[in-house]
């Protein structure tokens, strides 16, 4: 089967933020605990108590962005439990992931100590829920004054003396649901209150993020809007992936070929979800001032068997990989708008580019579909257009695109020249394609070409603790047809990146 694919070169269009390539920690089964956090006096190789190589794991992402402490926990997260020494800090029950006890031991200090060794901006998370104002108020206080007051004297008696930097704060989570169970109109006037005491300190500011609309509630979208629009930075989205029904989630790798289609198509729906509550967003702010942060996105299956099911450990396997792909192309075409957004979650918790066992990690292949695309980072989107038949299961009304794309461009002040990225996610379950790829008005010629892959020989085939290589990022031989194109051969369920320099 043969695809074509056009980059117009000369159609530049928004930067896609680095911040898109963010990700998600939440006190949440295995992710802090055993995931990023071993604990200074562990065995597992850590950095302070970091474990040492799903650090390295994430620097080699060049993670932009590390949001925390959720989710749902954040909205009974009191901070003051998570400071000082540790024999002192409060022990309560994680009523909402596992009904486990969370002794605080990772912290306020932890937390930017880890995004500090990462080299990454912190994403914070506070709590609207149960939390009151000044709860939020001394917080940020805390984090970011670096004078003389009272919740700045208590940092640095903590064994920090500077302020921190703080990037991104959420003026609470999901407060629809387990954040409040609010109106809309009720957590407007809640944001519009917080957000006041959300104090931008010296010369740190601080991008408020408003808790913003779960999948399709438009109306949600609509009033946040028009209440709040104007004391927000950003507006939240959340969306995840399945097969059939939220309420009915199955295997992440028990699925048949109807399955694989029908979490394609849900993953599809990202673009109309992006594009529908842009539409709304541009009524009230046609500048694009205020960014559509997805910060909760990703598959959520059936726990694996045998594991605490409030931990939400699933496997990760080609699926997500394509999955993560099309995800990440929509981000990418819509980087106008969207300019925030984070997978769920880092570490052993759904979507995970890092799973770990002990002193064991295994790279999924999400991790490698991530590492591909990060030459996107910071780039310029440019336009596409391509032709391809659909795929998917015509007579079950299950259909997809044929492809899914994005490409951007970066200048090489080393070489003087422009370095083309352009990714290609096939979601085919069966075909392989030969997909042809023409640059539309490049002035020169095409000096190099090389590409990379991501498959495996199944559609569920994952990477393991005994074998970590069954999917990886490997390279993929690039033809050049002319001084303009250039051509892969793209098998099923993969995802590719063809780098042309000219």
């Amino acid at each position: 089967m043969n695809e074509t694919i056009i980059v117009d070169v000369n159609n530049k269009k928004s930067t896609i933020s680095r911040d898109i390539y963010g990700h998600f920690s939440e006190h949440l089964g295995r992710c802090i605990y055993g995931g990023f956090w071993v604990g200074k006096d562990s065995k597992i190789p850590n950095i302070n108590g970091y474990n040492k190589a799903v650090v390295q794991a994430f620097k080699d992402l060049d993670i932009p962005n590390l949001r925390w402490p959720g989710g749902c926990f954040a909205d009974e997260y009191h901070w003051k439990d998570g400071i000082g020494p540790k024999e002192n800090r409060k022990r309560i029950i994680n009523t909402n992931w596992g009904g486990v006890v969370e002794d605080n031991s990772f912290g306020t200090h932890e937390f930017m100590g880890l995004c500090d060794e990462l080299g990454c901006k912190p994403y914070i998370c506070g709590n609207v829920g149960s939390g009151s104002v000044q709860e939020m108020d001394e917080w940020i206080e805390y984090m970011t004054f670096a004078g003389e007051s009272p919740m700045a004297n208590l940092r640095k008696a903590n064994g920090h003396e500077a302020a921190w930097n703080l990037s991104y704060f959420g003026v609470g989570n999901e407060n629809w649901g387990c954040g409040g169970n609010m109106r809309p109109e009720f957590y407007a006037d809640q944001y519009r209150r917080y957000q006041t005491f959300v104090r931008q300190y010296g010369e740190n500011k601080i991008f408020k993020i408003a808790g913003g609309p779960n999948v399709d509630d438009y109306n949600w979208t609509k009033v946040l809007m028009e209440y709040a629009g104007k004391y927000m930075d950003g507006l939240s989205l959340h969306n995840y992936t399945f097969e059939y029904r939220w309420e009915d989630k199955r295997s992440a790798t028990g699925f048949d070929k109807e399955g694989w289609y029908r979490i394609m198509k849900n993953a599809f729906r990202m673009g109309e979800l992006v594009r529908r509550h842009s539409e709304i967003m541009d009524k009230y702010d046609p500048e694009k001032r205020v960014a559509l942060v997805v910060d909760e996105w990703g598959n959520w299956f059936a726990p694996e068997p045998g594991t605490n099911p409030g931990f939400l450990y699933q496997q990760n396997s080609v699926c997500d990989a394509v999955v993560a792909g099309i995800h990440l192309n929509i981000f990418n075409n819509n980087s106008d708008r969207v300019r925030i957004a984070n997978l769920a979650q880092a570490v052993n918790v759904l979507q995970a580019p890092v799973l770990t066992e002990g002193d064991k990690i295994v790279l999924t292949p999400t991790w490698h579909v991530l590492h591909m695309y990060k030459g996107h980072q910071g780039a310029t989107l440019l336009g596409t257009t391509f032709a391809s038949p659909s795929a998917g299961l015509q007579e079950k009304d299950i259909v997809v695109p044929g492809l899914s794309v994005s490409a951007s461009v970066k200048a090489d002040a080393k070489t003087g020249t422009n370095r083309y990225l352009v990714t290609v996610a096939n979601p085919d379950a069966d075909a392989n394609k030969t997909v042809r790829v023409g640059f539309a008005g490049l002035a020169g010629s095409i000096a190099s070409a090389a590409g990379t892959i991501v498959n495996g020989e199944k559609m569920n085939t994952i990477n393991t603790f005994e074998k970590g290589d069954a999917v990886t990022e490997k390279s993929l031989p690039v033809k050049v047809l002319d001084a303009q194109t250039v051509e892969i051969e793209l098998p099923a369920h993969a995802v590719a990146a063809v780098t042309v320099e000219a």
